[in-house]
């Protein structure tokens, strides 16, 4: 077991890792701003289907909405990568700034260009500075997040040899010094980066034949993302996910840390898909997004543990127990767990331990049948994850009123489960606080 948590710890520490989680974090306020600029367009179309109205939003605020969406969540491919490029080079005290301008360019080097015309010869010929947007996205997120580590893992390790970087007389603005210290390991990077992938298309259409060859982006969506994301939106996954949330937890370390750098790339993508989708009136696709365990199982925090303060507060005696609850019930409305976790404790509790796991288990079984069943909607917005539950249930699934009500269902689930548990817990306790007493 020690060897286990000692893995665990370390997963949680690795640089690129830390670097992919410490990026999303970056730019999750830009995600939040564009999701809820996608839920005020969206609200007369809620409220005309709910009471048959025709309310319309002013073209001014709708045309706003759609600039600033363009300019947050359909611009977070490119921001994935500067921003993860940015961290993991800080991780190695090289010029951050620098490495994420490197990896941006060599990430804009290999987007395909928009197809303007047909040669004579029947060849697709693409106008230069016509950019895709499909890969401004989060379409191209798993190429990004790969360009981003390998070039600043490139960049970083050229920067470290001394005959590469071109050192300019005392006296020059320490800004230009530095911007001519990355012309040479900047340039080599770019160089590297490009003519690797041209080199990688060009072998996997000899390997797959086919007429036209397909780019990098289509062969990671093709290999990785599309299986990815079939196995991600699983009940499975979700399951898996949430358990070792749990056992991390269980044994004093951060599980949604340690978890986040591994998920967070499929989830955005998911929410991303879903998102657009809801914008077009179409179907939402992805059940198992980042906002579906934040608002829908990690009620109170991981643990689900506002059940279990509820408990506290019905069956409780001790005095322990009560005081931690009332401190931490405000919180917790907020899912912040850790004076919960660390206050009661449940870590490394064996009697809080078959609760803690089964609890976020069997809510998260609930959660993914209710929306697969059409009982519920869907996650199309990203809110903050301290949202408190019933305004996070109903602003994560563009306003639907039902989420709201299996929250509750969640929040009553999770109460029955931790019940037995908490009464055994409360009587060791205050059998304890009878001994100290006398």
């Amino acid at each position: 077991m020690d060897k286990l948590m000692s893995f665990f710890a370390k997963l949680g520490a690795q640089r690129h890792l830390v670097a992919i989680r410490d990026g999303f974090v970056t730019l999750m306020p830009l995600m939040i701003i564009g999701s809820l600029v996608t839920l005020i367009n969206q609200v007369p179309g809620i409220i005309n289907q709910m009471f048959g109205t025709q309310l319309a939003l002013p073209a001014f605020i709708s045309t706003l909405n759609g600039n600033i969406w363009w300019g947050t969540f359909d611009m977070i491919g490119l921001m994935t990568v500067v921003a993860i490029s940015y961290n993991l080079a800080r991780h190695y005290d090289s010029d951050s700034l620098a490495a994420a301008v490197v990896s941006l360019s060599s990430y804009l080097a290999i987007v395909p260009q928009i197809i303007t015309a047909v040669s004579e010869t029947g060849e697709e010929v693409a106008a230069w500075g016509n950019v895709n947007r499909a890969f401004t996205n989060a379409q191209g997120l798993f190429v990004g997040i790969i360009i981003a580590l390998i070039a600043t893992e490139i960049f970083v390790s050229l920067k470290k040899n001394d005959k590469l970087v071109i050192k300019m007389p005392d006296g020059v603005p320490p800004a230009v010094g530095r911007s001519f210290a990355a012309v040479v390991p900047g340039g080599i990077t770019v160089i590297a980066m490009t003519a690797a992938v041209m080199i990688i298309e060009r072998v996997f259409h000899m390997m797959l034949g086919g007429e036209s060859m397909m780019s990098i982006f289509a062969l990671v969506t093709t290999f990785v993302s599309q299986p990815l994301l079939h196995v991600a939106d699983s009940l499975g996954y979700a399951l898996v996910v949430v358990f070792f949330n749990q056992f991390l937890w269980f044994f004093g370390l951060h599980g949604s840390n340690i978890i986040e750098g591994i998920i967070q790339p499929i989830s955005l993508q998911m929410m991303e898909i879903n998102a657009v989708a809801f914008q077009a009136g179409q179907t939402v696709p992805h059940i198992v997004t980042k906002p579906f365990l934040d608002a829908f199982v990690y009620i109170g925090g991981s643990g689900t543990v506002l059940g279990m303060l509820l408990a506290i507060f019905l069956v409780g005696k001790a005095k322990q127990h009560r005081t931690i609850a009332k401190l931490s019930i405000g919180p917790s409305c907020f899912n912040i767990n850790e004076p919960t976790i660390f206050g009661m404790p449940i870590v490394l509790n064996p009697i809080l331990f078959v609760p803690f796991i089964c609890a976020p288990l069997v809510v998260a079984t609930v959660s993914y049948l209710s929306m697969a069943w059409g009982l519920v909607g869907r996650t199309v917005a990203i809110v903050p994850w301290a949202t408190p539950p019933i305004i996070s249930g109903f602003l994560v699934t563009g306003g639907d009123w039902r989420a709201c009500v299996l929250q509750i269902i969640n929040i009553a689930i999770s109460f029955v489960i931790y019940l037995p548990f908490v009464k055994v817990a409360d009587r060791a306790e205050m059998k304890r606080e009878k001994e100290m007493e006398a």
